[in-house]
């Protein structure tokens, strides 16, 4: 298993929680709760998409430029 599949769950959990904070029924109109949650799952699963490509591409170019001063 990879090691990405990990960040994926860590950073899901914390974008789980940290919506929680956020009072998005607010947003809709009365009895549309439906669509309030599929709207916060579409931006749970964007955020920790987006956030977790961030976290690897950050370590896999950093591993670059490691790798790049050490030969040098």
């Amino acid at each position: 298993m990879s090691a990405k599949y990990f960040i994926y769950i860590l950073v899901g959990i914390l974008v789980v929680w940290s919506f929680d904070s956020l009072n998005i029924n607010s947003l809709f109109k009365k009895n549309r709760v439906l669509q309030a949650r599929v709207l916060y799952f579409m931006l749970a699963l964007s955020m920790t998409y987006l956030v977790t490509n961030f976290i690897w591409d950050f370590f896999t170019v950093s591993k670059i430029f490691i790798s790049y001063a050490t030969k040098c």
